[in-house]
């Protein structure tokens, strides 16, 4: 049995309704890759991720090769996001060839179902309020978000306790951008939130010492993403309470060694593979079979349309894995072709137009770094108003558009 051909389709699913266009747009979003592997006794394997899609001469090497070949495999290209969907695609193909769900060829499974967390981008308060509802509406106890320069946390979290029932939790992730005498002040003021149910990357990634003091500091559980050191050392020095797997961390192969190693320290992993039904199953079967598991990110939440014949369901913050040969996820080859045909979205033009509390305004190009712009760390900075002001067509925005283009940023009238 050999690699017959690897088909890479780029697609661009219709984002929910419930993410209005006025929110930060974030790159690669609306864009996933689609994975098509076929091997020549006829079995055809997919996987998907949200990423940008290789040249065809990356995955060529592949081609001839048996699949079994790259079981646990990271298949040597780094930190490339596209390497998660194509293993996911080789796992689809293996199982489905064996006739097996494909968490078989992970390790043994431990357990049916795995918690899974909603996401939405950075929000200000009364939409992060309505988002909280549409995840509790969709079966979800938890919900990660990015907390950025733009929007008061404290006035986002107060928002997510009006917003939430008690079962209800939030993880913030907080970008890797701070230091120790920033961070700790909003973190224990947070520590006496009921909703906030862990922190991801507080400090910067390469300040080992303020994570570990961090840590000894609060009782909110940390977690890190990106671990610069590959993660094993940074859990022997006790930096955070659970570490990030998945996305931007390698391929699927360090994945499941560190969730293993983790899992003997009686450590929790975060399991984080974004895009679809695929991806989402992808990251199910791994869940099942990793003694300690928090719960998986996959974005799934945030897409109107899926490739799946069945969406996964979402019960009690938690999915069953699926039990069918390989993912388990049915593809509707009509869809992808029409998804695949879709002309690609194009990011509008928006201003970003923050209102301080001084009286001043400042306009960027889109949502702004205060800490590059002003020279405040995240969170340092009270009483704002951010909004995002997209191209109306004005003499007005064109002038103010393409002074930021110019500046860079600007203060400007209100």
């Amino acid at each position: 049995m050999r690699i017959e051909d690897i088909e890479v389709f780029c697609v661009e699913p219709a984002i929910g309704p419930h993410l209005p266009d006025y929110l930060p747009p974030m790159a690669q979003l609306h864009q996933r890759v689609v994975f098509k592997v076929s091997l020549d006794n006829g079995v055809a394997g997919y996987g998907e991720y949200r990423c940008y899609a290789p040249d065809r001469s990356a995955v060529e090497p592949l081609i001839g090769r048996n699949p079994f070949d790259f079981i646990n495999h990271d298949l040597n290209i780094g930190l490339s996001q596209w390497c998660l969907g194509l293993s996911a695609a080789l796992y689809d193909a293996m199982g489905k060839h064996l006739e097996i769900p494909a968490y078989k060829l992970m390790g043994t499974k431990v357990r049916d179902r795995v918690a899974v967390a909603a996401w939405t981008r950075p929000a200000p308060p009364e939409v992060l309020s309505r988002e909280i509802r549409r995840a509790v509406d969709q079966g979800y106890n938890l919900f990660k978000m990015h907390t950025c320069h733009h929007y008061d946390v404290f006035e986002q979290n107060e928002a997510v306790e009006q917003s939430a029932p008690d079962r209800f939790r939030i993880q913030y992730d907080f970008n890797h951008n701070r230091s120790v005498g920033v961070v700790l002040p909003i973190i224990k003021r947070l520590e006496k939130s009921w909703v906030v149910g862990s922190i991801e990357d507080p400090l910067d990634l390469r300040d080992i010492d303020g994570w570990r003091r961090l840590r000894e500091k609060t009782e909110i559980p940390l977690y890190m993403h990106v671990p610069p050191l590959g993660g094993l050392q940074e859990m022997i020095h006790g930096l955070a309470d659970g570490y990030i797997i998945g996305e931007y961390c390698g391929g699927f192969g360090d994945a499941l060694h560190r969730g293993f190693a983790y899992s003997k320290a009686n450590i929790p992993s975060v399991i984080q593979l974004t895009g679809g039904s695929l991806a989402t199953a992808f990251a199910l079967h791994l869940g099942a079979v990793l003694p300690r598991v928090a719960h998986t990110i996959t974005l799934d939440d945030n897409y109107e349309e899926d490739l799946a014949a069945e969406r996964i369901p979402v019960v009690e913050g938690c999915s069953r894995v699926p039990e069918g040969p390989g993912l388990g996820v049915e593809v509707r080859e009509d869809e992808l072709s029409r998804l695949a045909a879709r002309e690609p979205y194009v990011m509008p033009r928006v201003l970003g137009v923050t209102r301080f509390g001084g009286g001043s305004t400042l306009y960027s190009v889109g949502p702004p770094n205060l800490e590059r712009e002003m020279g405040y760390q995240e969170g340092l900075i009270r009483g704002h108003r951010f909004e995002l002001r997209q191209d109306d067509g004005s003499e007005e925005f064109a002038r103010l558009y393409a002074r930021a283009q110019a500046e860079g940023s600007f203060f400007g009238p209100a």
